[in-house]
């Protein structure tokens, strides 16, 4: 029978998980709750547990399995030391190691999950063959990932790929929630679209449709820019600019060939990315040759499918 792997994504509410061949063909996915929460030993022997179980029931064994990679929402050391992941309240801890006694000294690789979601698109979604990519997660906050030569950049501390938290604006008065202000957080994400939006409407409440909608949200304004509504247009447009200053920083530090953009506010689709494109393409007047920018592919399974190619690579 073909040797496979799994792969595990922990998240604040729930584990993800899959088992695919080492071409990278998904077998089987399945998910349970991220309980309990604060005792890293338990629900680590949940998920060995699961392991086990779905690996039997597919007609596999431990020794069919080469290993097994896990992304984790926090910071990794490079020897697989976590000191804290805050939503899921461990500290101090080195999970790979008891998942590995769990299933008999298997193989098991840690990462954090936005690399690790970074590395499944290189392997089998929007950046499939290339070997530098960098990642930009643009969600309830913003994340990101770095690929060069085909492995993880997590950096000495763990803050590799920290793409949410370089500064980009001096003008902000507000702390983000790392503590820094001006963070691409506060302006890029969902919640920083909303911000930017509410913050322009104080100024401009008569102009835009956007006044009418009580909860407002960042699919709202993206909605309305590309409909033609002034004010949302241009929250877009502040958005796409800092986005591009980050970029064009990142480009000028590692040259990716591409970079990737997904989490729930990538589903504005062309409209959102030809914005960023034009402002990329404006703060690096150095060259004419750029690194592309586009979609991911793989939606929530890049997590699942970077952690079993963290194990493989």
């Amino acid at each position: 029978m073909e040797q496979v792997c799994v792969g595990v994504d922990i998240g604040g509410t729930s584990v993800k998980l899959g088992i695919f061949t080492l071409s990278g063909t998904l077998l089987k996915k399945w998910e349970i709750p991220t309980e309990p929460k604060n005792d890293t030993k338990a629900l680590i022997e949940k998920i060995g547990k699961s392991i086990k179980e779905n690996l039997k029931e597919g007609g596999l064994s431990l020794t069919d399995c080469v290993g097994v990679g896990m992304g984790v929402p926090g910071p990794v050391m490079p020897n697989g030391y976590i000191e804290v992941v805050v939503n899921i309240g461990w500290k101090e801890v080195f999970p790979a190691r008891i998942l590995s006694d769990l299933l008999d000294g298997m193989p098991v690789a840690l990462g954090n999950d936005a690399n690790v979601a970074a590395l499944g698109e290189a392997w089998m979604g929007g950046a499939k063959h290339i070997k530098d990519v960098v990642m930009v997660t643009l969600g309830t906050g913003v994340g990101g990932g770095i690929i060069i030569d085909g492995k993880i950049v997590p950096g000495k501390h763990g803050l590799g790929g920290e793409i949410g938290h370089m500064h980009v604006r001096e003008s902000e008065t507000e702390k983000c929630n790392c503590g820094g202000k001006g963070c691409l957080e506060q302006i890029s994400s969902a919640t920083g679209i909303v911000r930017e939006a509410k913050k322009l409407l104080a100024k401009k409440k008569d102009t835009s449709r956007l006044a009418l909608i009580e909860d407002l949200t960042a699919k709202d304004v993206l909605d309305a820019a590309k409909a033609g509504d002034k004010l949302a247009v241009e929250v877009v447009d502040i958005v796409a600019k800092y986005l591009g200053i980050a970029l064009a920083h990142i480009a000028m530090t590692v040259d990716p060939e591409i970079f990737v953009i997904g989490g729930g506010v990538s589903k504005a689709g062309d409209f959102l990315i030809d914005k960023i494109r034009e402002k990329f393409i404006y703060y690096t007047p150095i060259t004419k040759s750029k690194a592309d920018i586009v979609i991911a592919k793989l939606g929530n399974d890049a997590g699942i499918y970077g952690a079993a190619k963290l194990v493989i690579s």
